[in-house]
């Protein structure tokens, strides 16, 4: 057994909407059945003992190594905690070659789980060593650095509970909400709302206690200091016992409390200047500390905090007390766990000190003992929620010195005795503001009620119904994919919406291009999602990036796919029949949103079948309204879009909207089939969004299918009396659409130029000119330098042998380069002729051609 490739699957995709890890695994024929290997279970087994049952799905089915490498990646992960449950393996046209998929939350730890089950595979079929153990300690750690953090993460759960789209943009805690223009941007529990200057204020403790002083809210008195000597004078200012501790400090560091001596004193300032260079002294309050979490003008959650501490049993040092403590499964290592493991340093050992204790003492039973003197979290703290005890004087408070520092969400630190009475009756004050706090305590406090602070935040970026976004259409199919995305974004822009495009050409935001080539994948479509000045979304997805990533969206409002035909691209990456197209094409169809709509061709069979697999509503569409789909679907009061006589019509039940063919230039009044096709899919979609109909038909009417709106689909020409045609045609489907759309033109002579691409079958290259032989007077052949992987001369040959007995053609020549090949067509054309050019380097090609329209070249 061998994995050859592991790729992850960022999106919804051909196997699970979820994310997961595809690999490709080579069996041999003796790892085709497990059964039959000796020992192998066993083995393996000893090594794991919890990778849980191996049975097939089917009673009759094998089960081969590769389906054991599905069950241990899966298991692996689950024991390291990931809540991770598909996976599948699937069989290929290739004897022994299995596509193994298996979900993941962190894509590192999926792609490591993949690799180490791969590993214990080996280990079991070699009878050598594996520590399984370690491998899951290996991945739980991993998942802990990896994954985002519980404050993040509420927040993200809560976003997505309302239908919010995220995306993480780092592997740290930066997360975007929403689509577009329409996104909204959080970093861990910080809004992109809250300003950098509310932020630094923050984190000067003694200005924002000068500016809370001045705001009338109760602060402990004290400033900063610049050395020992200065700070005992300060504590006898304010009076003892006092607070040292870092001015710009966070998490709890370098604080330390209740000092009443001056040698005391003097080991904070060491401890404090640890984690800073200004230090602050302050008077001690008396009391409890709390944590008040405001978000967007209003208190949603209080707790109270203690210090790390242990309870003496008479039997156990203080030192494995610490450790029993820390065996808790709540307690981690980071800020992915609800509670942070107590550590034993030295701070703890001189805060025990103070009480004649060591690491090695063993307290009395019931004897509590204190590790640290503030309570943090981050330092091993536990918390109470108190959120139903606050006083309304104290939530105001709160709020008012929020709302003094500018920040939106904002963790108040109080000292008091209780939360059932007013600051100010108590001699309490708030001792600290902070931006970006830590949710952990609210969200997994160690008693009492939990709160579910993601929420507030949400709601803070995101008004009531609001979910950040934007209209998107999906757009598929084996032709008519890029002029049906393009027609469609025109329409958008006719409304005035800033629309996004990616498609085979380029990426295209609000009309500039930002950037070029084939981006027909995922990647350019979360570009395009993430763009700021994006209102709507048109994404062409092709079958190659949803094979190798996934969609880039995780659902869309309306998905469209134009046809499957015969096909394309077939025999690459296990993709051997139409079926199997139709299988990839639908992955859009399976991802529309429940309100949405799956705008489906009705005259191919494989294209309508897709609308069991909707999510939505179903839009059809065909130029034949009496096709029996079509007739059906309107019959059961659904929509439809269909050609009666010279025009297009959509219809619900008993209403009609009709759009005459000769407002539609696209069309040539309705002569060009395919493109009638492409517009009855666009002006399904813009009904499937909820455009207005007459920004449809002046959409309509304004699209003109030249080299600028729709380059290298049926772009006319006029070249000194003769017709130029120039497209991307590709496959035996588009060329029959072609060859059909030519026909209804008028020409004394016609001429083609073609080429092959050599990633298709031979037999689809042979067809192209079959089909061509039968309605062209002149083939000029061309061989370009990229020919994917054929041999010099192989794809011009197999185009000679399609031309074998051609009835009609009666000249064929074969060029080196496409430009010469199109100079060569150009210079045997006389008025009335017609040279239909298939390019392939489409805009260099177009660029020839504009130059010879101009007279600037010569043929």
């Amino acid at each position: 057994m061998q994995i050859t490739r592991i790729r992850a699957l960022r999106g919804p995709n051909l196997w699970t909407r979820s994310t997961a890890i595809e690999a490709i695994v080579q069996c041999e024929p003796g790892d085709c059945d497990y059964s039959a290997l000796a020992g192998f279970e066993d083995r393996l087994r000893a090594r794991f003992p919890k990778i849980g049952t191996l049975q097939p799905h089917g009673a009759d089915q094998r089960l081969s190594l590769a389906h054991v490498l599905e069950v241990a990646a899966l298991s692996l992960q689950a024991q390291a905690g990931c809540p991770v449950t598909f996976s599948r393996t699937h069989e290929t046209v290739e004897a022994g070659t299995y596509q193994v998929v298996v979900e993941y939350t962190e894509e590192s730890v999926g792609r490591l789980a993949m690799e180490q089950a791969g590993a214990l595979l080996q280990s079991a079929l070699a009878d050598t060593p594996f520590d399984a153990d370690k491998v899951v300690a290996e991945l739980r750690e991993l998942d802990e650095d990896e994954r985002i953090g519980p404050s993040t993460g509420s927040i993200v759960d809560a976003a997505v509970a309302r239908g919010i789209p995220i995306r993480r943009l780092t592997s740290g805690s930066l997360v975007q909400l929403g689509w577009g223009s329409k996104a909204r941007r959080i970093q861990a529990a910080e809004l992109d709302q809250t300003s950098a200057v509310a932020e630094s204020i923050a984190q000067d403790k003694d200005l924002t206690k000068r500016l809370l002083h001045a705001a009338g809210v109760p602060v402990p008195l004290g400033r900063p200091v610049k050395d020992v000597e200065e700070a005992w004078l300060v504590a006898q200012e304010v009076g003892l016992p006092v607070v040292v501790k870092p001015q710009d400090g966070n998490q709890g560091k370098g604080v330390v409390v209740n000092i009443t001596t001056h040698e005391q004193l003097k080991a904070a300032f060491a401890t404090a200047s640890e984690f800073g260079d200004d230090i602050m002294v302050e008077r001690f309050l008396p009391g409890h500390d709390f944590r008040l979490l405001v978000v967007g003008g209003q208190l949603v959650a209080a707790a109270r905090r203690e210090p790390p501490q242990v309870l003496g049993d008479g039997q156990h040092t203080i030192r494995e007390l610490v450790e029993l403590v820390n065996q808790d499964p709540r307690r981690g290592s980071g800020h992915g766990t609800a509670l942070t493991k107590i550590r034993l340093d030295d701070i703890a050992i001189a805060r025990i000190a103070t009480e004649g204790l060591t690491p090695e003492s063993v307290p009395a039973q019931g004897q509590r003992v204190v590790l640290r003197n503030n309570a943090n979290l981050s330092t091993g703290g536990s918390a109470t929620d108190v959120t139903d005890d606050v006083h309304p004087d104290i939530a105001a408070r709160a709020v008012e010195a929020a709302q003094t520092i500018g920040l939106h969400i904002c963790g108040v630190d109080v000292v008091c005795e209780t939360m059932l009475r007013p600051l100010e009756e108590q001699n309490g004050g708030i001792v600290e503001v902070n931006a970006a706090p830590g949710l952990r305590m609210h969200l997994a406090p160690s008693f009492g009620k939990p709160r579910n602070v993601g929420v507030p935040m949400v709601d803070e970026l995101f008004a009531p119904g609001q979910d950040g976004r934007i209209p998107l259409v999906a757009v598929t199919g084996t032709n008519g994919k890029t002029t049906t995305t393009r027609l469609i974004a025109h329409l958008f822009t006719s409304h005035g919406w800033r629309t996004a495009m990616t498609n085979t050409d380029g990426v295209y935001v609000n009309g500039r291009q930002i950037d070029s080539g084939d981006c027909s994948g995922p990647r350019s479509a979360r570009n395009a999602l993430a763009h700021p000045e994006t209102d709507a979304a048109v994404l062409e997805c092709a079958r190659g990036g949803i094979l190798r990533e996934g969609l880039g969206f995780d659902r869309c409002q309306v998905a469209v796919v134009t046809n499957v035909g015969a096909g394309d691209h077939l025999g690459l990456n296990y993709i051997t029949t139409v079926e199997d197209v139709a299988v990839l094409k639908r992955v859009i169809v399976q991802n529309v949103a429940a309100d949405g709509y799956a705008v489906l061709n009705a005259a191919d069979p494989l294209v309508a079948a897709m609308a069991s697999t909707s999510p939505g509503k179903v839009i059809y569409f065909a130029a034949d309204r009496h096709h029996p789909v079509m007739a059906t679907h309107r019959a059961q009061g659904n929509r439809v879009v269909y050609v009666d006589g010279d025009s297009i019509v959509a219809a619900e039940s008993s209403w009609r909207e009709t759009i005459a063919l000769r407002e539609i230039p696209i069309t040539r009044n309705g002569t060009i089939t395919f493109q009638v096709e492409n517009v009855m899919a666009a002006i399904a979609a813009a009904w499937g969004v909820g455009l207005p109909w007459q920004t449809i038909r002046r959409g309509l009417a304004g699209f003109v299918n030249d080299s600028d709106n729709a380059p290298g689909r049926f772009n006319v020409m006029d070249y000194r009396g003769a017709t130029l045609i120039a497209d991307y045609g590709h496959n035996p489907d588009a060329i029959r659409a072609l060859v059909q759309a030519v026909d209804a033109m008028p020409a004394q002579r016609r001429s083609v130029v073609i080429s092959g691409a050599g990633d298709r079958r031979d037999q689809d290259i042979t067809e192209q000119t079959q089909i061509l032989g039968k309605a062209f007077d002149d083939v000029i052949l061309y061989q370009d330098a990229c020919q994917r992987g054929r041999a010099d001369g192989e794809v011009l040959a197999l185009l000679q042998q399609g031309l074998q007995g051609a009835p009609r053609t009666d000249y064929v020549t074969q060029i080196q380069g496409e430009f010469n090949a199109i100079d060569h067509a150009l210079a045997r054309l006389t008025p009335g002729d017609l040279c239909l050019v298939l390019v392939d380097q489409v805009e260099e090609a177009l660029e020839h051609l504009r130059r010879h329209v101009a007279g600037e070249n010569t043929p």
